[in-house]
C-alpha cells in the first residue's frame, strides 16, 4: 500500500524505517521528518504525515508488545506519541482554515 504518493513510499518501507529506529533506541520519539530523512526523502505536500504518525504509533506499540515491555511503560510512551500526533493535527487544521480559498 502506498502511503506517500508524492515520493511513492510504501507502508512496508515506513514500517521498516521505524523498526530500525526502535532497534537503535526503543524509547526515542520518532517523527515523520526523521522517517523521511532516513529514506533520503522529504515531505512535499505532507498530506501523508497523519498516516505516517499513525504508523509510528502502531509499529512502536507492536514492537514493545513483542519485546514484552511492561504495560506501565508502553502506555505513557504511546500516549506521548498520540499527544504529538494530536498537536500536529491541530496545527494542520488551523493552517488549513487560515488558507485563503480560490474563487471558482
Amino acid at each position: 500500500m502506498i502511503v506517500c504518493s508524492c515520493n511513492v513510499i510504501a507502508l512496508r518501507e515506513i514500517e521498516d524505517v521505524i523498526t530500525g529506529f526502535l532497534e537503535a533506541d526503543e524509547w526515542q520519539l520518532i517523527t515523520p521528518g526523521m522517517v523521511y530523512h532516513a529514506m533520503a526523502k522529504r515531505g512535499k505536500c505532507c498530506g501523508c504525515f497523519p498516516r505516517v504518525i499513525d504508523t509510528i504509533i502502531s509499529v512502536s506499540e507492536a514492537y514493545h508488545r513483542r519485546k514484552a515491555t511492561p504495560e506501565d511503560k508502553i502506555v505513557p510512551f504511546i500516549a506521548r506519541i498520540r499527544e504529538e500526533h494530536d498537536r500536529y493535527e491541530t496545527v494542520r487544521r488551523i493552517a488549513r482554515a487560515a488558507k485563503p480559498r480560490k474563487a471558482a
